[in-house]
């Protein structure tokens, strides 16, 4: 279907955030490479020549006639949206008119163009320094556009000589393909730099699939994915794709792999960008980020893209909405399902932590028991316990392999979860007396809600404590260990990293079983609290290939 590129009304244009679009090198490409997706492109090609300040961008697309050819580079001709009313319905990576015009302005800027309906040639237009054509020629090329700017910055020097180095300017051009990748996988693009091949993104079904091409250190087994239909309280339409890096297997030293887009665009979205991470508490290391994308398609009468020229500040309505569904998808992300059963963990044996710990024996406690255990709307794969190793780890036989628990952090996962649904203090007699703490320990203590009194000189009175330090010979360290500082969680985290049964415990298959199936029903059953990986998974295929099942008797016998 043929589009009418058109001048904007002046009331619309007075309402459109003013500033120039075209600003550094990857900002040419960005629009440009914008541009080729709305016309339906799914082959992009990206030339560079930053010694030349010369780009070029070939797309497959639905091209121009020589109408819209001649009046694209005029400002604010745009065929995206035609009134004031349109700014709220915005559907299209561009509108504003603006960015073939500054184009223009900053450098020659040339378009091939063929219509890909009715159209038996294409023809080649350069255009001035205000957008109007200057030389027009018949071009035998394929359906789709070619936009080509060179000299780019010639006529403003001072900012050119301004300009990051070349190295940096590719690494922000670099960014901007990856950014359009993520939030359309189904394109396929090729980068070249003077004429060589610097990188090629293969087009996906989804973002899951685009990732590891961007990370080299990801792979796909490494990520899950979940998308999800919803319905916003203004009754519009949604969707919540989420891809997250597994929190056993990857994640970053920053948090620059903590992605949100918004209708086809990567945006800055502070709030839910503490959303995702907050969704992560206690299942990475210390001082460690997730590797989460995350992408919202809902009506454009939900968002306001006139905030900023980049278009990458956006007002979102139903904010708290999306923080909700936010938060509930990576958690139903990150739980365990049979799609576990059938990709190979690739976390290797060195990495496994062993903690020295001192003997102790396992209690179940019920009160705390029936605090967690939840219906979930998830199938649970079934897990056998077999055996124990070393008295520290227990193999889990499933349908596909087996893996290898450690018990220590998929108990302390358990009960971690239940003081976090369910911190419970209770009444001591006699009282614990604790002595030579100092005033900020007593507030530590009374901060998590304990009641603590003065006993004396230097002694303190403790008279209720945590339900799970309740019947511990070790309570009196416990409570020592709280006072030294940390929030509620920390102090939660704590508590249970010291219930929890220790390493070297013996344990028989009842017991083994049991802590097995309350640890497959956790919320976040990858990591511990303290973010260390939980269970290591040898499946079946690998196993096979390491033993080289699949050789013939005659082969392996040296027939």
């Amino acid at each position: 279907m043929s589009v009418v590129i058109q001048p904007l009304p002046p009331e619309a244009i007075d309402l459109i955030a003013a500033g120039e679009v075209i600003d550094s090198l990857a900002a040419a490409v960005r629009e440009l490479a914008e541009n080729a997706l709305d016309s339906g492109a799914t082959r992009i090609v990206i030339s560079l020549f930053p010694d030349l300040w010369r780009l070029q961008v070939a797309d497959n697309g639905r091209g121009m006639d020589l109408e819209n050819l001649r009046l694209c580079a005029k400002a604010h001709y745009t065929s995206k949206i035609h009134s004031c009313e349109d700014l709220w319905k915005i559907t299209s990576l561009g509108f504003r008119g603006e960015a073939l015009h500054s184009l223009a302005q900053f450098g020659n800027l040339e378009i091939w163009s063929r219509a890909a309906e009715n159209c038996e040639s294409g023809w080649r237009i350069a255009y001035n320094r205000q957008g109007k054509p200057i030389e027009e020629e018949i071009s035998a090329i394929a359906p789709g556009t070619i936009a080509t700017i060179s000299n780019l910055f010639g006529n403003v020097p001072v900012r050119r000589n301004a300009l990051p180095s070349k190295m940096q300017q590719l690494k922000a051009v670099q960014e901007i393909v990856q950014q359009l990748a993520l939030c359309h996988p189904q394109i396929a693009w090729q980068v070249l730099q003077d004429e060589q091949p610097w990188f090629n993104l293969s087009p996906g079904a989804t973002a899951k699939e685009i990732l590891p091409q961007l990370l080299k250190s990801v792979q796909i087994n490494d990520l899950q994915a979940l998308q999800l239909t919803l319905e916003t309280p203004t009754e519009d339409p949604s969707t919540l794709e989420i891809v997250v890096g597994l929190p056993d297997r990857c994640h970053r030293r920053r948090a620059d792999w903590v992605r949100v887009a918004v209708n086809g665009r990567i945006v800055r979205a502070p709030e839910l960008e503490q959303t995702i991470i907050a969704a992560f508490a206690r299942t990475l290391p210390r001082d460690r980020y997730p590797v989460c994308f995350l992408h919202i398609n809902t009506a454009p009468r939900q968002i306001d893209w006139n905030r900023h020229p980049a278009k990458t500040e956006i007002y979102l309505h139903s904010l708290d909405f999306w923080r909700e569904q936010i938060s509930q998808g990576i958690e139903a992300t990150l739980r365990l399902s049979p799609a576990d059963l059938q990709s190979a963990q690739h976390q290797r044996l060195s990495n496994l932590l062993k903690a020295a710990e001192p003997q102790g024996r396992y209690r179940l406690n019920p009160d705390l028991q029936t605090a967690v255990i939840r219906d979930r709307d998830i199938s649970l794969m079934e897990l056998r316990a077999v055996a124990q190793v070393n008295k520290t780890y227990i193999i889990a036989e499933h349908n596909s392999g087996l893996w290898l628990v450690e018990q220590h952090i998929a108990h302390e996962r358990v009960l971690y979860e239940q003081l976090l649904d369910s911190w419970e203090l209770v009444p001591i007699e006699p009282s614990l007396i604790l002595t030579q703490l100092t005033p900020k320990q007593v507030a530590q203590l009374q901060g998590l809600g304990l009641e603590i009194e003065s006993f004396g000189e230097q002694m303190w009175a403790v008279r209720t404590v945590p339900q799970a330090l309740h019947q511990r010979e070790d309570c009196l360290d416990a409570l020592i260990e709280l006072s030294w500082g940390g929030d509620l969680q920390a102090a939660q985290v704590a508590t249970a990293c010291r219930t929890a049964i220790r390493n070297g415990t013996p344990l028989n298959l009842p017991e083994m079983q049991d802590l097995l199936d309350r640890w497959k029903r956790t919320r976040n059953p990858r990591t511990c609290p303290h973010g260390r990986p939980i269970y290591l998974s040898l499946e079946e295929a690998a196993l096979a290939r390491f033993f080289r099942r699949h050789w013939v008797i005659g082969k392996s016998h040296g027939i």
